[in-house]
């Protein structure tokens, strides 16, 4: 159903969000309430999951940010099997839905602090409370992104490892078009370009970020099969969307343009952007004053040694 493309690099993007959180907060109760995650983000943690090998280390406790939605948990255990799996949920209806998930009978090893176990939690969680933080298709639902990214390096302990995935501005690209097209507002808010995030991430204390993307192409039989998919995927949360409700009219007026739009074998196709990232959290940085005095002595003394301080003690050894 889906390949990847040749990169191209998409078209700069501002960091700034502007989401309606209300809209966020509907499609996360969707997302608690369907049979399971979206195939897309299943089939994202799998690619996600090739570059694993890249974490030398073996952390003692894995943090899966927004569990439930990332769709992950079998391929976290299968990589890391003694870890301690915490799964992390922003809404009670997500929280309720992986606690009963995750639930393990009273006599599975699974149930005790040992090697493999597993437990269920709000988003608020102490310092250094993991060793990697995953979060696949996380990011571009966040309403502030930049402080994410900090609550990310205050739950991740030093020389912790983030690794993420997120939806890139050249989604959805066709249907953006088509929308324009038909004058009928936005059909998703913008997405924020890989660049951004790089320097979001720098900007919120991690190290050594990487980031790279890759580009997806989804197709379907029918008009209905696409929207039905992309309302499982998420939900238009762009306060410059339609203001009012769609009529049957422009239902069918939409149904047409899609299915104009079918190649030569009568498939639609749409293309997602898939950003992918990793970084660190570095120790802390030693705190520097922020003025310097020197002797006008020693500066003088340091002029003559071509630079170097002044030596204080110890006898002279010098030829």
């Amino acid at each position: 159903m889906s390949q990847a493309l040749p990169h191209q690099a998409p078209p700069a993007a501002s960091t700034a969000r502007d989401l309606d959180a209300a809209a966020v907060g509907r499609v996360l109760n969707r997302w608690a309430a369907a049979p399971e995650a979206p195939w897309l983000h299943a089939e994202v943690a799998r690619r996600m999951a090739e570059r694993l090998p890249v974490i030398r280390s073996q952390p003692e406790t894995v943090l899966q940010w927004w569990a439930h939605a990332g769709a992950s948990d079998a391929l976290l255990r299968q990589a890391y099997p003694k870890a301690r799996q915490l799964h992390v949920e922003p809404t009670p209806a997500l929280l309720a839905r992986s606690t009963q998930a995750h639930a393990a009978p009273w006599w599975s090893a699974r149930r005790w602090a040992g090697p493999g176990a597993s437990a269920v939690l709000a988003s608020e969680l102490p310092p250094a409370a993991g060793g990697l933080l995953w979060a696949n298709m996380v990011l571009h639902g966040a309403v502030d992104p930049p402080q994410l990214l900090a609550q990310w390096r205050r739950v991740l302990a030093v020389d912790g490892f983030l690794m993420f995935s997120t939806l890139g501005p050249g989604t959805l690209r066709e249907l953006h078009a088509l929308y324009a097209e038909l004058g009928a507002g936005s059909p998703g808010a913008p997405l924020v370009d890989m660049h951004d995030i790089g320097d979001m991430l720098v900007h919120a204390g991690f190290a050594d970020p990487v980031m790279d993307q890759e580009q997806l192409t989804l197709t379907w039989a029918t008009p209905e099969a696409l929207l039905a998919e992309l309302r499982q995927l998420g939900g238009n949360a762009d306060p410059a969307r339609w203001p009012g409700l769609r009529t049957p009219r422009w239902h069918r007026r939409l149904l047409e343009a899609l299915a104009a739009r079918a190649g030569a074998d009568g498939r639609i196709a749409m293309r997602f952007e898939v950003v992918y990232g990793h970084a660190f959290n570095p120790p802390p940085r030693p705190v520097v004053a922020a003025q310097t005095s020197v002797s006008l002595d020693d500066m003088r003394s340091m002029v003559r040694s071509g630079g170097r301080p002044p030596r204080k003690h110890g006898p002279d050894t010098s030829p």
